[in-house]
């Protein structure tokens, strides 16, 4: 399909061919008629992708914050790769559209194929000429009167009518509107259907004037003309609120909008603008000034948009949805007519000729943007590169499921840089990043659904990097396909997943054994081997302290979400345990969890773990994230024996014993060990042996944190005991249930 990227280092917008994307739980797959090209995001955000790296920096100094504590806590190397793989990743352009319902959910009701539906949300409704939108991003078009192009601008609508609803707007109040643009021009028209008196300004005066006709009472070109109509409107009272509808850094709208409201009105900024506030002005007529956020409730929640869980409309009448079905009513009762305030339309071939339109490239006045998309598109969820990377001696060809930001950092340019693997195709639910990935890397294809990779009989290796829910079923599948599988940290979420895995895993084995790897990859750090090597004359328990300054995550991260990451401590703790008891040589037996509250983090965030193992040794994980986080992440201190042994971040490493020290440094790149865990698994593949973890320790770490969750949530010990999974009358058992 023809899908609208931006290149985020130079701005450049293109239309290119990616693949369509294939249909998601809780959502519909729809095919797009017609999409609105946003003046005030899309054109800010054109803008600023063009921009020189120093205007970025300068613009964002929140971001060079973040990379100055990853430079001085990762290394140069390490973050110049990080920073270019991001400037790299396109962006998928466009957040409102409208079309026609090709394939529904089986969760999903009250919509069914063939209905003609508009569509919300940035990364869902996208400039592209298929779209995959959760179900409460979507609104059925009501009636036949109107247009494709018409629903297309329903989400800008929808913010228009959450600004008038933020601002309390009620029947027959006096409302004055700044900036007259197309989102002003549509907060007119509402405002008109609402019973108000509208008064409204912009500096160019054909907008003034368009919103005029559209049913504006008064309106103005300029500020002095302003203060006059909202004072003569209001009988010398000043407007009941006033909306700002304008997209400017000046703080000049709010100041304005304060000496038009009357005593104690609402304001509410609806675009972009400066809020530095005169307090004069707002103190002596105690105005209340709100900003809208977006389109309504449910914005921004993750429960909501992208799972489904709607507000009971008792509590929240409006939310986001149905404010996108109150507009397309408007619309079609008449109340709201968009065929004046669309100015320009173009196929999405021409795409880039839209955007040089709003940025003010072409000098020509426009409104509403439309692109339009031919009815006869082809429906192909898989595409090849015209960038493949040719390596015919490869004995190992990869499909790679997931194309995230790991996948692209860190996986794939390890995996690329052994000449013995071949990067046949790449999976990702979302088409342009796995178009990203296959042009970047050499892929032969890229694809959206995962049957085209586990099915293809030139893949003989299937690397897992998807989210973490994901996980079990795609290594269940790979494993029974036939092909080696690398998975990426963790293995599963439950242990019912777990016995599930063993079941596949072992009736696999009757046959060839599966080449099975999970990617616990600081086993394969060049220090941590130096420090295992060190450790081999240590006859003694061992007592390992590692902490973990992990810093925090926003509580509706996809890693905190129980559904689709697990947790903190399922998702990334696993890595931790795993190393302690390769550095030991020994599982763990027992497992203590205390988990380390704050009320303004999630409760699994951070917690102390206390492992006992099989041959005397104990170890405490401190994993905490309320450090500051340009200090060292990791640190191990390992004592026993007559030895002490201390590892900080992976560039450094102190050994000592018997009086004689030795130090390793690495200043400049910190090696946590991705290259050294896929040269070991390729050469595992290449010599026919067994898995570089054996499939004994991936279950015992695997088991170990799963049993840790369990002891954090019932705060008590838990025993931990791998014999039920790996003897073959449990095999049998499992099999036959």
């Amino acid at each position: 399909m023809k899908q609208v990227l931006q290149d985020t280092r130079t701005g450049q917008i293109e239309s290119v061919e990616t693949p369509a994307p294939r249909l998601l739980p809780g959502s519909v797959l729809v095919r797009v008629a017609a999409s609105a090209v946003s003046a005030g995001t899309e054109r800010a955000s054109s803008e600023f992708a063009s921009k020189s790296l120093l205007h970025k920096a300068t613009a964002r100094p929140d971001l060079v914050r973040d990379v100055l504590k990853k430079l001085r806590r990762d290394g140069v190397f390490s973050t110049v790769a990080a920073v270019q793989s991001r400037l790299e990743q396109p962006a998928a352009l466009g957040y409102s559209s409208a079309g026609t319902v090709i394939e529904v959910a089986r969760d999903v009701t009250g919509l069914t194929v063939g209905d003609r539906v508009a569509c919300a949300g940035a990364n869902y409704a996208v400039h592209a000429e298929f779209a995959c939108v959760p179900r409460l991003l979507v609104a059925k078009i009501p009636s036949h009167n109107i247009s494709f192009e018409q629903a297309a601008f329903t989400t800008l609508g929808a913010v228009a009518l959450h600004g008038a609803r933020t601002a309390e707007v009620k029947l027959g109040d006096t409302v004055g509107v700044i900036g007259l643009g197309l989102l002003g021009q549509l907060t007119v028209q509402i405002l008109k259907a609402a019973g108000c008196r509208v008064a409204g300004v912009d500096l160019a005066p054909s907008r003034a004037e368009l919103a005029l006709v559209s049913g504006a009472d008064a309106v103005a070109s300029c500020p002095e003309q302003f203060r006059e109509i909202c004072r003569r409107l209001s009988d010398g009272n000043g407007v009941d609120s006033v909306l700002i509808a304008a997209e400017t850094s000046s703080s000049q709208p709010v100041s304005l909008a304060a000496e038009v409201a009357r005593d104690r009105g609402i304001i509410a900024a609806v675009g972009t603008v400066g809020i530095e506030l005169e307090r004069k002005l707002y103190y002596e007529k105690e105005l209340d000034f709100r900003i809208p956020r977006s389109y309504g409730p449910g914005r921004y929640d993750a429960a909501y948009e992208q799972k489904g869980r709607d507000y009971p409309i008792g509590y929240v009448r409006w939310t986001e949805t149905r404010n996108m079905e109150a507009f397309l009513q408007l619309l079609s009762d008449g109340k709201v007519d968009l065929n004046a305030l669309i100015t320009h339309r173009f196929p999405i071939e021409r795409a880039p000729a839209a955007y040089e339109l709003i940025t003010g490239r072409v000098a020509q006045p426009f409104l509403g943007v439309v692109l339009t998309y031919s009815e006869s598109a082809a429906l192909r969820t898989r595409i090849e590169s015209d960038r493949a990377l040719s390596r015919p001696s490869a004995n190992i060809s990869v499909g790679l499921l997931g194309a995230g930001t790991f996948a692209l950092n860190t996986l794939l340019p390890t995996m690329s840089d052994i000449k013995a693997v071949r990067l046949t195709g790449v999976c990702a639910a979302n088409g342009s990043h796995a178009k990203h990935a296959a042009d970047k890397f050499g892929f032969r294809y890229c694809a959206t659904g995962e049957n085209e990779l586990l099915e293809d009989p030139q893949i003989n290796t299937i690397a897992i990097a998807t989210r973490h829910h994901l996980h079990a079923r795609q290594v269940i599948a790979a494993i029974q396909a036939g092909k080696n599988v690398f998975c990426e940290k963790p293995l599963c979420l439950s242990e019912t997943e777990l016995h599930d895995i063993t079941a596949a895993y072992l009736e696999s084995a009757g046959e060839k054994e599966p080449l099975l790897m999970v990617g616990f990859n600081r086993r394969f750090a060049p220090m941590v081997i130096e420090l295992k090597r060190f450790l081999r004359d240590v006859d003694e328990p061992l007592a390992i302290h590692y902490r973990i300054n992990a810093g925090a995550l926003a509580a509706d991260h996809w890693t905190n979400d129980a559904e689709q990451g697990g947790g903190r401590l399922l998702g990334e703790v696993c890595h931790f345990i795993d190393l302690v008891s390769f550095l030991a040589g020994s599982p763990a037996v027992e497992v203590n969890v205390r988990a380390v509250t704050h009320p303004a983090r999630p409760a699994d965030d951070s917690a102390i773990l206390s492992l006992m193992l099989r041959n005397g040794s104990h170890a405490t994980i401190s994993y905490l994230t309320d450090g500051d986080r340009s200090c060292s992440k990791e640190r191990i201190e390992i004592i026993g024996g007559g030895a002490v042994a201390i590892l900080e971040d992976f560039r450094f490493l102190q050994l000592v014993r018997n009086g004689k020290k030795k130090v390793m440094r690495s200043r400049f790149r910190q090696d946590k060990g991705h290259r050294g865990e896929w040269q070991a698994f390729a050469g595992a593949i290449l010599q026919g042996k067994p898995s570089p973890i054996p499939f004994r320790e991936i279950v015992a770490s695997t088991l170990t944190t799963l049993r840790a969750l369990e002891s954090r949530n019932s705060g008590q010990t838990c025993p931990i005991d791998i014999s039920s999974y790996l003897t073959e009358k449990s095999f049998t058992q499992r099999a036959g249930v």
